[in-house]
């Protein structure tokens, strides 16, 4: 072989193995491109995918449940009026009482004594009463007789039988005669102001006395007793003889959230139940409500009353109230991720019928905790984005996956503290 057939075939070689080297390394890197052109494009054909809820109505009967402590209807603490000693004690914690019953006696000796040296005072009062009108009578009859002395001897002056001078003695004695009249009324009136006296200060140790008997103002339980036989009483009301609670009938004090508080009216009933009971329901009623807000917390103070009439339900047990109130109208409901708190307020977004998206402003009512209660800005049946994503803008076209419906809310729970 000659060199120049050979340099061919070498030249051919070259050829061969540089387009081969093409073949694999072109190639696949234009497959690559292609299949990367082929992905953006699907990429920006394709909507974004976004959750979507349709809005619910709630039901007709709207329940809140609140939380609350049990207190007597009426409670009272019993001190002393009488200072002493505790002859007798005649109940104890735990007793059930009826209005007036006796619950304990006083031994007061001094107050005794005081009582005495009052009906004293008033027999002494009585007797310088019985002075004061016999002085009177007395001042009267002087007074009288000077005047008849006067008469006649001004009938003898103005005949000449006797003096001038002789008469004006007897004028002054009749004068001074007459002022000892008035000075005897006098006497008589403040010997009658001092029998009052004596008399009202007799019926107020009387009836101090009186307090000697400790009695139960109403019906209801001993709660509290401190004191036992022997003990000193002082009225200072530093230590309490005994706390008596009505329970025959409890109340319950809640404060009900601002958007609720138009929803509750006196009569209306409610169901109270206590974590020691278990489900055991006790039917209650509100009594009276503030009808005004708190300024500090926006709630309505309600009272509910319950009836306990076999003394279940102790006072001071914590237990939840359940309102159970007719809606005027239905309120609209939307899940709580679909909810957009922005600046300028609070917003859902809306998909349209035509998959593409509208933020529209929204007022929120109660909270459900799953599910937003919607009081303006909906209208029912619209599709809200659940948990919208940075893809979510205003007019942007979307790919809609409805989700299932979750059942409905039935009862409101403001959650309380122990």
């Amino acid at each position: 072989m000659t060199d120049r057939p050979k340099a061919t075939l070498i030249g051919t070689g070259i050829v061969l193995l540089l387009a081969g080297l093409f073949v694999a390394g072109y190639l696949p890197r234009r497959e690559r491109d292609r299949v990367l052109a082929a992905g953006v494009k699907h990429e920006k054909t394709t909507l974004p995918e976004v959750n979507v809820a349709e809005t619910s109505t709630s039901p007709a009967n709207s329940n809140l449940l609140l939380p609350g402590n049990i207190t007597p209807l009426t409670e009272a603490v019993i001190n002393a009026r009488a200072e002493g000693y505790l002859r007798k004690r005649y109940v104890d914690i735990g007793d059930r009482v009826r209005a007036g019953q006796l619950l304990a006696e006083i031994e007061a000796p001094e107050l005794d004594q005081q009582v005495q040296q009052a009906r004293a005072g008033l027999s002494q009062t009585q007797a310088a009463l019985g002075r004061a009108q016999h002085v009177l009578a007395q001042s009267r009859a002087n007074a009288h007789l000077s005047e008849v002395t006067e008469q006649r001897w001004k009938t003898l002056a103005d005949r000449g039988v006797v003096s001038r001078q002789e008469f004006d003695q007897k004028h002054a004695q009749s004068e001074s005669d007459q002022a000892a009249v008035e000075s005897a009324q006098s006497d008589v009136r403040a010997a009658q102001d001092n029998i009052r006296a004596s008399e009202a200060n007799v019926q107020r140790l009387v009836e101090l006395q009186g307090y000697k008997k400790i009695t139960a103002p109403f019906a209801g339980v001993v709660t509290v007793r401190n004191v036992d036989v022997g003990a000193l009483i002082s009225t200072s009301g530093s230590t309490p003889l005994f706390r008596i609670a009505q329970i025959d009938v409890l109340r319950i004090v809640i404060n009900v959230p601002e958007q609720s508080a138009p929803l509750i009216k006196v009569g209306e009933p409610a169901e109270v139940t206590v974590q020691e009971f278990g489900s055991r329901k006790f039917n209650g009623r509100v009594s009276r409500t503030a009808n005004s807000l708190d300024a500090n917390t926006r709630t309505l103070p309600t009272e509910v009353q319950v009836r306990n009439a076999d003394y279940t339900l102790l006072p001071n047990m914590y237990a939840q109230v359940n309102f159970i109130g007719a809606r005027k109208a239905p309120a609209i409901l939307v899940p709580g991720d679909a909810l957009i708190v922005k600046s300028d307020g609070t917003q859902v977004a809306v998909v349209s019928s035509g998959n593409r998206v509208h933020f529209q402003p929204v007022e929120v009512g109660r909270d459900y905790g799953p599910e937003i209660e919607i009081r303006t800005g909906l209208s029912g049946g619209e599709r809200v984005v659940v948990n919208p994503t940075d893809d979510v803008r205003e007019g942007a076209e979307v790919n809609p996956i409805l989700q299932k419906p979750k059942a409905q809310p039935g009862v409101v729970v403001n959650k309380g503290k122990k």
